[in-house]
């Protein structure tokens, strides 16, 4: 099926509303909440086993995070790549890459002082109801060495090997280390851009599979409406109100913080820099909505690019290096409001008391290591990374993990409001940004026409 290409807001207009997008998937959610609290009535089968309906909810949802997940390292490592051979097209490529890390950084220290003022107001960690009896250890931590040890690559893949002993049966793992991979994509393109025209070839295969990359992450991103209904109801019915009723504080707390930063920060910096909130909200929107079911900022990559560059007027070039950066290492939810209250959640449940110097670590991780999520195991690893600086019991995690689906997707989607507000931000400031395509801010409803064109 031949589909035509949009060529601008316009063209999208005449689009019914039940088959935009953003639509579909809002009552992909409603389907998915409706059968999530019908599977929790059912209650498990005769022999204590989930139902059938939590049963087929649950393997729609792992299908669709499969797919997802298997295009993130050829996505990972070609996008970056590529953004960093399309830095030879910029004139004022140093500023940018400067201003971009800066401005990483500033959002990130705005959204850790939030959450630190939330903690301290909430107090979370002394309304909660949950069982100490409950926490354990998480299965993955993150620590400095951990850290540091993630950056050097094992291997050019970035590939590692878990075994696990259950039952006298050893069963081995692979999964792909998204740090470094991202450190090798670094190295590559840099080196490329060091051998001059000789890369020209490679780095031309490079962008030609890109593309091929995308083509079928947009696929599966069609695949988004169905995959809501797996992954919400999936939640819905194994988590129901009780779970969440336990943890009601810490996760108003979490969501507060999450609202702030979306809905008063980014805002007031927009109009800081002279531009439109409702503007943004409406160009972004495709890119938050996604990132919100789909708990991923770099399966949501391809779609914020075509957002910051169709929608919101970031040049290409520049928005092909820092949305595929961000999206691996700009995360104001998971990394800066999360681990704040957190951390404060578990000194507080265990009494613990906290000083000056243990919040300015808390900044400190949250600024400085937000990268380590993008390393190992999302936000679960940037909080045991805050623990284990702060010198707090790293069973806390356990006690906070029962609801963590539910929280993943209010942070993902101010990940990805955030990967796409910077190079807004910077190109205003830089004065290459397109503000005539920027005040016609629309969403992408052809999902083809979300691939970034060439040029």
């Amino acid at each position: 099926m031949t589909m035509a290409t949009p060529s601008g807001p316009q063209a999208t207009a005449a689009k019914p509303f039940y088959a935009s997008f953003g639509f579909q998937v809002l009552a992909a959610m409603v389907v998915g909440l409706l059968l999530g609290l019908y599977a929790r009535s059912l209650g498990p089968d005769a022999a204590g086993n989930p139902n059938w309906l939590v049963q087929t909810l649950t393997t729609i949802a792992s299908i669709f995070v499969q797919l997802l997940y298997a295009l993130v390292p050829p996505l990972v490592f070609t996008a970056i790549v590529a953004s960093i051979g399309n830095l030879r097209k910029l004139s004022n490529a140093a500023a940018l890459v400067w201003q971009t890390l800066l401005w990483f950084a500033i959002t990130a220290l705005i959204a850790v002082l939030i959450g630190i003022a939330l903690g301290l107001i909430i107090q979370p960690g002394l309304h909660s109801s949950v069982l100490a009896e409950t926490a354990k250890a998480p299965a993955t931590t993150g620590s400095w060495l951990d850290f540091l040890k993630g950056l050097v690559p094992a291997n050019v893949f970035g590939i590692q090997a878990s075994t696990k002993l259950v039952d006298g049966i050893a069963s081995t793992s692979l999964q792909f280390n998204v740090l470094q991979i991202l450190v090798i994509a670094i190295a590559v393109g840099v080196a490329a851009l060091s051998v001059g025209e000789r890369a020209n070839a490679f780095l031309t295969f490079n962008e030609s599979l890109l593309a091929i990359v995308r083509k079928i992450l947009w696929w599966v991103i069609r695949l988004t409406p169905v995959g809501t209904i797996g992954l919400l109801g999936k939640a819905v019915a194994q988590y129901g109100w009780q779970t969440l009723g336990q943890l009601s504080w810490y996760a108003l707390a979490i969501y507060i913080g999450l609202a702030i930063v979306l809905l008063i920060v980014y805002p007031l910096l927009l109009i800081l820099h002279g531009l439109s909130p409702t503007r943004f909200f409406a160009g972004a929107w495709p890119a938050i909505q996604l990132a919100f079911v789909s708990r991923s900022s770099v399966g949501t990559m391809p779609v914020t690019e075509a957002v910051t560059e169709r929608s919101l007027g970031v040049p290409r070039a520049y928005a092909a290096f820092a949305v595929p950066l961000g999206s691996t290492t700009k995360m104001d939810g998971c990394a800066a409001i999360y681990p704040a209250i957190s951390a404060i959640f578990v000194a507080q449940f265990y009494q613990i008391p906290l000083g000056i110097e243990h919040y300015a670590l808390i900044v400190f991780v949250s600024v400085i290591g937000s990268a380590a999520t993008a390393g190992l195991t999302g936000a679960t690893v940037m909080l045991t990374l805050t623990l284990s600086t702060l010198g707090l019991p790293l069973s806390g995690v356990g006690l906070l993990l029962a609801i963590d689906p539910i929280l993943d997707m209010g942070r993902t989607a101010v990940n990805v409001a955030g990967q796409a507000l910077v190079p807004l931000l910077v190109s205003k400031r830089q004065g290459i940004l397109d503000e005539a395509r920027y005040n016609q801010a629309g969403g992408i409803d052809n999902l083809d026409a979300g691939v970034p064109a060439k040029g």
